[in-house]
C-alpha cells in the first residue's frame, strides 16, 4: 500500500503538470498522511536539512566553472587544439567533437553546458564541411552525455550525498567508463561517415599544432590537477569544485583576458539560477527520502525483487531497464533523488558494489538526457543550433543505441568499471 501511495501520488501530480520539486513535496505529504506522521515542522526541518550538506557546495562551483569556460575562451581553445590534432582526417570534425567533449567533461561536469558550447563552436563547421546537420547535431548531443560521467560530475555529487557513498571513489571510477562511451561514439561516427566523399581540410603544420597546444595549455592542465589532487587526497571533491571555478576564472580573466566584468556577473547569475533549481529539488527530495526510510519502503522493494537477489547481473539488467524507462520522462537530477534511496539498499542486499552501481546508474541517467521526449540535452542542441527537435532526435538515435550497448556491456563485465577504478583508488 505504501509503495502504491508513493508512486501513485508522484505520477498523479506530475501528470497534472506540477513541477517536479513540488511533486516530491506533495508525495511526501501523502506518505505522511498515510503513516499518520503529518507535521509541518518535520516537513520544514527535512527541507532545510536536505540542502544543508557540505558536499553539495560543489554544485554551484561546477556550474560557475562551466559558464566561465564558455564565455572566457577556454572551450574554444580546447576545440581549436582538437582541430589541430585530428581535423584533417576523414570525418575529422566528428572526432574533434568527441575529443573536445572528453576534455570539457573533465572541467565542468554539466552535460547541457558542454553540449551548448560544442553546438555553438562545431555545428556550423560540420555543416559547412558537408556533414548532415541531423547527424552532426546527434553526435554533439551524444557527446554531451559524457559530461556527467568523466569527473568532475554534478550527478556523482548528488548521488554520493543521497546514497552516502564516497564522491571521490565515484569520481575516480567514472573516468574509464566515460572513455569507453567515447570510444563507442568514435566507432559509430566512423561507421556513419565511412562512405562520405568529403574533402577534409589540410593537415596542420607542427608549428600550428604546437601553437594550438600552447593556447589551450592552461585549460588542459586543469583536468590533471583535479585527478591528481583527488588521487593524492590534496583536496576533497567539494574543494576540487572551488579549484575548478577559481582556476577557470583566473585563466579566462587574467591570462586569456577574454572575461569581462559584465560577463563574469552574467556567469554568476546563470550559475546561481541553475543552482537554485537543483538545490530546491534536492531539498524537496529529502522529505520523500526520509519518509521512504521511515515507511521501510526499501525493504518492501527488496521483498518484491527477492527472486533476483541471487543473480546480481540479472538484477542490474532489471534496474537499468527501469531507469531507461524513467529517463524518457524525467530529468537526471529528480531521477537520482527519487530512485537512489530505494535502489541502493536493494543493490547492497544483492552484494553489488555501490560504487559500481552508482557509475552505471549515472551513465544510464546521463543517456536519459538524450532520450526523447524529455531530453534536456536534445533541447539545448536544438535551441543553440537552430534545429528542429525531430532532426536532432533522428540524428542521436544510432549514437544513443551504441551508448546503451556499452552500458549493458559494463553490466555483463563489471571489471570494465571496477578494475581500472581500483588502480586509481
Amino acid at each position: 500500500m505504501t509503495i502504491l501511495i508513493f508512486v501513485g501520488s508522484l505520477i498523479a501530480t506530475m501528470l497534472l503538470g506540477v513541477p517536479i520539486a513540488f511533486s516530491l513535496l506533495l508525495c511526501g505529504v501523502a506518505l505522511m498522511w498515510q503513516l499518520n506522521l503529518f507535521d509541518a515542522q518535520i516537513l520544514a526541518q527535512n527541507i532545510i536539512e536536505g540542502s544543508n550538506s557540505f558536499p553539495l557546495l560543489a554544485v554551484p562551483f561546477f556550474m560557475l566553472a562551466g559558464e566561465v569556460m564558455n564565455t572566457g575562451g577556454l572551450s574554444r581553445r580546447i576545440v581549436n587544439f582538437a582541430l589541430a590534432l585530428v581535423g584533417h582526417v576523414r570525418g575529422g570534425l566528428g572526432y574533434v567533437t568527441i575529443i573536445a567533449a572528453c576534455i570539457l567533461s573533465a572541467l565542468s561536469g554539466s552535460a547541457v553546458a558542454d553540449a551548448a558550447a560544442l553546438t555553438a563552436l562545431l555545428l556550423p563547421m560540420m555543416v559547412k564541411a558537408g556533414h548532415s546537420k541531423s547527424t552532426s547535431g546527434g553526435l554533439i548531443a551524444a557527446c554531451g552525455v559524457i559530461g556527467p560521467i568523466i569527473p568532475p560530475s554534478i550527478g556523482f555529487v548528488i548521488f554520493g550525498v543521497t546514497a552516502n557513498i564516497s564522491v571521490t571513489k565515484l569520481f575516480l571510477a567514472g573516468i574509464f567508463p566515460g572513455i569507453w562511451l567515447a570510444m563507442g561514439l568514435w566507432i559509430t561516427w566512423w561507421w556513419l561517415t565511412r562512405k562520405e566523399n568529403l574533402q577534409p581540410p589540410p593537415r596542420k603544420t607542427k608549428g600550428e599544432v604546437v601553437h594550438a597546444f600552447r593556447e589551450a595549455a592552461w585549460a588542459l592542465t586543469l583536468p590533471v590537477i583535479i585527478i591528481v589532487g583527488l588521487r593524492l587526497g590534496v583536496f576533497t571533491p567539494t574543494e576540487a569544485a572551488v579549484v575548478v571555478a577559481v582556476f577557470a576564472t583566473f585563466v579566462a580573466g587574467v591570462i586569456y583576458k577574454e572575461l569581462t566584468w559584465s560577463q563574469l556577473y552574467n556567469s554568476f547569475k546563470a550559475a546561481a539560477k541553475t543552482t537554485a533549481v537543483v538545490m530546491f529539488l534536492v531539498a524537496a527530495a529529502m522529505v520523500s527520502a526520509w519518509l521512504i526510510t521511515v515507511a521501510e519502503l526499501p525493504g518492501q522493494v527488496v521483498e518484491l525483487l527477492n527472486p533476483l537477489l541471487g543473480s546480481p547481473t540479472l538484477l542490474m539488467f532489471a534496474i537499468m531497464a527501469l531507469v531507461i524507462v524513467v529517463g524518457t520522462a524525467m530529468d537526471m537530477t529528480p531521477t537520482i533523488l527519487i530512485l537512489t534511496p530505494v535502489l541502493v539498499p536493494l543493490v547492497k542486499a544483492a552484494g553489488i558494489d555501490p560504487v559500481y552501481f552508482g557509475v552505471l546508474f549515472i551513465i544510464n541517467n546521463s543517456i536519459g538526457l538524450v532520450t526523447p521526449p524529455v531530453g534536456t540535452v536534445l533541447n539545448a542542441v536544438a535551441g543553440v543550433g537552430r534545429m528542429k527537435m525531430d532532426d536532432v532526435t533522428k540524428g542521436v538515435v544510432p549514437f544513443m543505441v551504441v551508448q546503451f550497448a556499452v552500458m549493458f556491456l559494463m553490466v555483463v563485465f563489471p571489471q570494465l568499471v571496477m578494475w581500472p577504478a581500483h588502480l586509481l583508488y
